[in-house]
């Protein structure tokens, strides 16, 4: 009996461990469908999208929320980790628009660089504090959830409104809500809340590319040069 009260908080440990190693080497290999998609959706006309301003950004959030359906209802399977491969891939192809815009500035290249070498410091800066100190960040959740509700929300009525300074209020509102919720995803899986990989993993991705897509609007907004 006691050796089976030692052993299992250690195997517990050890479990944590493989789920945690399995969701970085899968975020990783998710950054590979990303790219090709980027190329992709670089070399593709979006024309329709501003014949359809409200429409087709809806349209876009339809596909890639009924693909996150996918992933979740397959994640015990090999398909789930299919799904989430072809996920990342339509992600990818997903950033065309804003790749496209961004690339048209004088410095656009740059600002895209600095968009994923700040994402990738903000996701390694929280991924080191919530391994290392194994803080338990699961008491965000609520406040995390209704503020993604309400960046939603916003997000959505702004897609009529089209204000200016709006925008740029909830690109900088979405960068502290997902760079919060990188805490509390590690934290789930260090302390069991997350035991599949699938969905640590895609947990972890959509807080990057979310936080990617509004650093990169906000510096498009601020240092962007136009001819």
């Amino acid at each position: 009996m006691e050796y089976q009260t030692i052993s299992q908080p250690g195997t517990l440990a050890l479990e944590q461990n493989k789920v945690l190693r399995n969701t970085y080497l899968m975020l990783a290999l998710t950054m590979i469908p990303t790219i090709i998609g980027a190329f992709i959706g670089l070399s593709v006309s979006f024309s329709f999208m501003a014949q359809y301003p409200i429409m087709a950004p809806l349209l876009m959030f339809g596909v890639m929320m009924g693909m996150l359906f996918a992933v979740s209802a397959l994640r015990n399977s090999v398909w789930g980790i299919a799904m989430l491969l072809g996920f990342t891939f339509v992600a990818g192809f997903f950033l065309g628009p804003i790749l496209q815009h961004a690339l048209h500035l004088r410095n656009g290249a740059e600002l895209v660089g600095m968009a994923a070498g700040g994402t990738g410091l903000i996701f390694f800066s929280l991924a080191t504090i919530a391994t290392v100190t194994k803080k338990d960040f699961s008491f965000m959740g609520k406040f995390l959830f209704i503020g993604l509700i309400l960046l939603i929300v916003a997000s959505i009525a702004n897609l009529f409104f089209a204000i200016p300074a709006l925008s740029l209020t909830i690109s900088a509102i979405a960068i502290l809500i997902f760079s919060a919720y990188i805490l509390y995803d590690i934290s789930q899986i260090i302390h069991g809340g997350e035991t599949n990989y699938v969905m640590a993993t895609m947990s972890l991705y959509l807080d990057i590319y979310n936080i990617f897509v509004n650093l990169l609007s906000l510096l498009m907004a601020f240092t962007g040069e136009r001819d």
